[in-house]
């Protein structure tokens, strides 16, 4: 696995998302039986547009779609919200290429440009197994949990609530950007 502050592995390139990709990201999501409609980047074609979100593609110098992440300036968790840290969300790398660098150089570029503007960057992840790649990956790359516990839908749960497991069910980190320590 490709350690922090590593550069992409060769002939990876991380880009803008494109008004050609959301038929494509479909396209691929689905080949693996995912459903992720193109309606979602059309969407974040369009905050990108406002600059609410900033999306990263990955794609290989042959220009095959790899994965994407954003970058939220404004998060839906109101703790980060209240703070103004902005959050990495929705990291997705296909299957058959994880293990490659490819998430590691995604967040790595929504680091990059969230330190332009903040010195405190945030990142979430579902607490089932399916988020078990994901959940390793961030602490590796010097993530720590927030200490407000987990959360449902971007609210604190607190001792005694009754939640859902699915994926809106979250623990939240965090990580100084520009080598500074939590």
């Amino acid at each position: 696995m490709p350690q922090p502050n590593q550069t992409p592995p060769p002939g990876l390139l991380i880009r803008p998302l494109l008004p050609r990709d959301p038929k494509d990201f479909e396209a691929a999501f689905a080949a693996i039986g995912w459903h992720k409609p193109a309606s979602q980047y059309q969407r974040y074609l369009q905050e990108q547009s406002r600059d609410e979100r900033l999306v990263f593609v990955a794609t290989g110098s042959d220009g095959a779609f790899r994965g994407y992440t954003t970058l939220m300036w404004v998060s839906d968790y109101e703790p980060f919200k209240e703070r103004r840290i902005p959050e990495i969300k929705d990291l997705n790398v296909l299957p058959h290429f994880r293990q490659r660098g490819v998430g590691t150089a995604l967040i790595q570029a929504a680091e990059r440009a969230a330190h332009q503007r903040h010195h405190t960057i945030g990142i979430g992840v579902g607490l089932t197994s399916d988020y078990g790649a994901a959940q390793r990956l961030y602490v590796r790359l010097n993530y720590i949990p927030d200490g407000r516990g987990i959360a449902y839908q971007g609210k604190p749960l607190t001792h005694g609530d009754q939640t859902t497991v699915d994926d809106d069910l979250v623990l939240y980190f965090t990580k100084k950007l520009g080598g500074a320590s939590q």
